[in-house]
């Protein structure tokens, strides 16, 4: 029963009014005429209100909504005052989402019962009968709270990607790259799901970024993960989250990647590579756009677009029962296929200046360009790295030159002729690297295969691989 007259009274509260989605509140009581009065209250101000008469109900209400704020009774039982069956509840909802603010009430409020409930992480207390301002006044701060909390979760998962991943320029003049520039041009403004093949290091990522760029998302993230990295332990930790004890790292609450991406992109790249028990978890969130944090039962909707990208034959992989067919369906809506630096030798150049530019900058060097024997070299060699390999060879370049152009000595490459140094003349980690090259070529670019005949796990190569720019 509320202490206070007329709850139109009270002044509308401006950020709630100037969010573009009303605050949503369950409110959990076994008195229909205290769920009523709530209703009364919280109605003309904004707000949508749920309401259920059990703690058994307000479970399943969270379990199936996402809320900003609840108000719990902590006695559901006729002529019991001790509040255990609220402050169970309560115990459970901190448990599931420690950003979610709960407010509890009850008609027999004591001091202990207000202390425990606190304890137990309630975010305020409300003794019936309330005073309409006070309740009002509490949910607007813990609504608005909790959205920061929120926001700030996403912004600091966000800058972690943005500050690790660069912006890269799409640059490409040769005419087997223009069927690649029109079909971004025409299904980029499109929420058509992209599947990007092509071998390591063709610039995959850059066309995935170029596609987020043009299309109506673009106000929001591109979230870029590599699951051929990720170990199938993490998997679903990564790409969905988790909640705080869900297993024994995990501290905090966390969010996931498709989280993050809501209402923009996602970019899963090394798609062939996730393993066929984490593919239906996959599939499930693309088609439905449903997902639960690890060590949750509360199901979250996500508004996002997949791109993803391989280096394998996803058709070859779905005959040979590694790869799901339904799966693939939903993922190439478009196919892209980028080909390899060798297949489009017009490029070379251009790609080699951009990155001169882009490292003389970065290392505050003055170059004026490249050699003549140097632009000769770049063009006749074969770059089994792609145009990864050409920009990590340009950045060793900058770094290495002592003259005012890049010299062919200072790019690090065999000669055209395929001469090669003596092994006693070379470092261990270009032997390293001349090795693991030739492995990804007698392989054809397959990872796994590779990383067997090299006696590495897939992850170990990727890390060297990344390392000498492969």
């Amino acid at each position: 029963m509320p202490a206070s007259a007329n709850p139109q009274e009270v002044t509308v509260p401006s950020a709630l009014a100037r969010n573009a989605s009303a605050p949503r509140i369950l409110a959990a009581d076994d008195q229909q005429h205290i769920l009523e009065a709530i209703e009364l209250l919280l109605k003309p101000q904004g707000y949508k209100v749920d309401v259920v008469r059990s703690p058994e109900l307000a479970r399943e209400a969270l379990a199936s909504g996402q809320y900003d704020a609840v108000l719990i009774d902590l006695n559901y039982t006729r002529d019991t005052t001790s509040g255990r069956e609220g402050l169970d509840l309560l115990s459970e909802i901190v448990a599931h989402d420690s950003t979610l603010p709960v407010i509890v009430m009850t008609a027999w409020g004591n001091v202990e019962l207000a202390v425990e409930a606190m304890r137990r992480g309630a975010r305020d207390f409300i003794q019936k009968p309330w005073e309409n301002e006070r309740l009002l006044s509490i949910l607007r701060t813990q609504v608005e709270l909790h959205r920061a909390l929120q926001e700030a979760e996403r912004l600091a998962a966000e800058n972690r990607l943005l500050n690790a991943q660069g912006r890269p320029e799409f640059v490409a003049t040769s005419p087997g790259m223009v069927p690649v520039l029109e079909t971004i041009a025409r299904i980029a403004p499109s929420d058509a799901n992209v599947l990007i093949t092509g071998e390591h290091g063709t610039g995959k990522e850059v066309v995935a970024r170029t596609i987020h760029a043009l299309s109506l998302r673009n106000s929001r993230p591109l979230v870029a993960v590599n699951t051929g990295g990720l170990a199938e332990g993490v998997f679903e930790s990564e790409l969905f989250g988790h909640v705080k004890g869900a297993f024994t790292d995990a501290r905090t609450d966390r969010i996931g990647r498709f989280e993050l991406a809501d209402s923009g992109t996602i970019f899963l790249d090394e798609i062939g590579n996730v393993p066929p028990r984490q593919q239906a978890r996959l599939l499930r969130v693309i088609e439905s756009g449903e997902l639960e944090r690890v060590g949750s039962s509360r199901t979250k909707r996500v508004d996002v677009r997949v791109v993803s990208a391989t280096n394998t034959d996803l058709k070859a992989a779905c005959e040979a029962g590694q790869f799901r067919e339904d799966l693939l369906f939903r993922l190439n809506t478009v196919e892209i296929h980028l080909p390899a630096l060798r297949e489009r030798r017009e490029d070379i150049a251009v790609l080699a200046t951009h990155f001169l530019s882009q490292y003389a900058s970065r290392y505050r060097r003055q170059i004026k360009g490249l050699d003549p024997t140097a632009l000769q070299l770049l063009m006749q060699y074969a770059w089994p790295g792609n145009v990864r390999e050409l920009e990590h060879t340009m950045e060793r370049a900058v770094l290495m030159c002592r003259a005012e152009q890049i010299q062919a000595s200072d790019l690090g490459l065999s000669s055209p002729r395929g001469q090669a140094q003596n092994l006693e003349e070379l470092s261990l980690e270009a032997v390293e690297s001349i090795l693991i090259r030739k492995a990804l070529q007698r392989y054809q670019g397959n990872v796994s295969q590779a990383a067997e005949a090299l006696g590495l796990s897939r992850g170990a190569l990727y890390r060297r691989m990344e390392k000498y720019g492969l």
